[in-house]
């Protein structure tokens, strides 16, 4: 049997979206999880014992905290570049102009994290995922919402 026939029987259904994902669901603190994460691998993988030859031990944890952090690195990129494409407009860049230059440096932030384990490095991307939070919580014309974001963030670790 052909499937066009079958699908004439078939009441024609429109949808429509204007995104991806339903409105309402946006959130940076997924981002913000994400890049304390990292910051805490690299603390960790610093204060690994230094010995020579490492342990097998040392070296189960140093993998282990590797990964981890490598997996968070991409997370918060993904987190990230799902605010900069689906949520933010060009009405947003209009107000906050510096938008795309933001994202851009907080993208190539995970990627550098995800290279290295530099706590400057790992700050500065905490850093800019709240700048970015606080932008997204104006935006959506909540700023008071920011300052719950700090809380809630801040008393992860």
């Amino acid at each position: 049997m052909n499937l066009k026939f079958l699908l004439k029987f078939l009441p024609e259904i429109k949808a429509y979206a204007h995104c991806d994902i339903p409105c309402g669901i946006y959130e940076p603190t997924p981002a913000k999880i994400a890049a304390v994460t990292v910051k805490k691998m690299v603390e960790m993988i610093n204060s690994l014992p230094k010995e020579e030859p490492p342990t097998i031990e040392t070296k189960n944890a140093l993998s282990r905290m590797i990964q981890v952090k490598e997996e968070h690195a991409a997370l918060c990129k993904k987190e990230l570049l799902i605010l900069w494409s689906d949520f933010f407009k060009p009405e947003h860049l209009e107000k906050f102009p510096q938008l795309h230059e933001v994202f851009w440096k907080a993208v190539k932030l995970c990627s550098k994290n995800k290279q290295s384990v530099d706590p400057q490095l790992a700050q500065q991307l905490i850093e800019v995922v709240d700048e970015i939070a606080k932008i997204f919580y104006e935006v959506k014309g909540k700023p008071e919402k920011f300052e719950a974001y700090k809380i809630l963030t801040s008393q992860l670790y």
